[in-house]
């Protein structure tokens, strides 16, 4: 949430944390960001986090009781923009879905209790 309400870096928009990955030793953490835009932006963006590491890290020390606050580093989770695309590919590929108007396969009627 702090990367959404609180980091002031301008490079840091639209971005989404897709998922985090501790290190077993809880020092360090991978944290998988996915961000809206072309890649200039993206880069952009992850730059913005790398700068705002620090902040970040100070924010978490001050939510959790360790005794290392883990070091942050940020990479681009490209997951979400290949499901886009793959869901594009597949709409221009596909039959597009019948309309209201049209009829639909007639579906085995369920018997109710009644019936039996």
């Amino acid at each position: 949430m702090a990367i959404l309400t609180e980091v002031r870096d301008p490079r840091v928009k639209d971005v989404t944390v897709t998922g985090v990955e501790m290190a077993p030793d809880m020092r360090s953490a991978i944290v998988h960001v996915s961000i809206m835009g072309g890649p200039a932006k993206e880069k952009l963006a992850i730059q913005g986090l790398a700068r705002s590491a620090g902040f970040l890290q100070s924010r978490i020390a001050d939510r959790i009781e360790t005794r290392y606050t883990p070091k942050l580093r940020f990479e681009l989770d490209g997951g979400i923009k290949k499901s886009i695309e793959i869901a594009r590919m597949l709409h221009e590929v596909l039959p597009p879905p019948p309309s209201d108007g049209d009829t639909e396969p007639s579906s085995p009627s369920v018997a109710s209790q009644d019936d039996a």
